[in-house]
């Protein structure tokens, strides 16, 4: 039940996260991380509070980036079986799985876009 071929899925697909695609031999197994995952992941690291929210480039550049640590996340809670997975072999990453796993995320390469004001938050 090892989880091979890790994948970021590119297309143009309609789930609002970063979609992952593995082999466990012959099955293929999706995995999904959530946008708001990703975003909390992101912003647990860069402690700046600026609450700007992943677009699919810079989410999926992410996953790419630290495709180690989230296969690893994602074979551990794969490898849990169905009985933790209710939609196995669907795996969603939650942000508990990530602080649980201990993973570091690397944004070496995490480039904001400058956003127009209409887009800033009022508080």
């Amino acid at each position: 039940m090892s989880l091979t071929q890790f994948s970021v899925d590119d297309s143009a697909h309609s789930m609002d996260g970063l979609r992952l695609f593995a082999q466990d031999g012959t099955e293929r197994v999706e995995a999904f991380v959530g946008r708001k995952v990703m975003d909390v992941w992101a912003e647990s690291v860069e402690h700046h509070g600026g609450r700007q929210s992943l677009f699919r480039d810079q989410y999926n550049a992410l996953g790419k980036l630290n495709l180690a640590a989230i296969q690893r996340i994602v074979s551990a809670k794969y490898q849990r079986g169905a009985a933790f997975n209710r939609q196995h072999p669907f795996i969603e990453v939650l942000f508990s799985d990530i602080t649980e796993s201990g993973e570091a995320l690397d944004l070496s390469e995490l480039v904001r876009e400058v956003l127009p004001p209409a887009f800033h938050r009022l508080t």
